[in-house]
């Protein structure tokens, strides 16, 4: 059974943001995202639905047309389909991503 820590090697990219993997199991992902504040800003739509937990920092979001504000401890959850990206992120900001897609998704038939 794999572990880890989520606040090991957290040093903020030089821009952009890093994802890795901490879990993929079936149709579930999990992720750490950590920020740089030199975001390149990219909008996503996605397949599976995601819930995000912002663990440390701040971020400014853009979800559906409606700017969000993220603290240390906010989360929201972004239901597949909905349209949004990071428009701004402190230095280091740490998030855990959790993606379920659908079950299909993974089928091999």
């Amino acid at each position: 059974m794999p572990n880890g820590n989520l606040f090991h090697n957290r040093a903020a990219p030089a821009s952009g943001e890093r994802f890795d993997t901490l879990l993929a199991h079936g149709p579930l992902l999990i992720e750490r995202i950590v920020s740089s504040p030199r975001i390149v800003q990219q909008e996503y739509c996605q397949q599976q639905d995601e819930w995000v937990v912002l663990l440390a920092g701040e971020a400014q979001l853009q979800v559906a047309g409606e700017r969000r504000t993220l603290r240390g401890g906010d989360y929201l959850f972004l239901p597949a389909g909905t349209p949004h990206r990071v428009e701004s992120a402190s230095d280091g900001a740490l998030w855990l991503a959790v993606h379920l897609y659908p079950a299909c998704a993974n089928s091999t038939s």
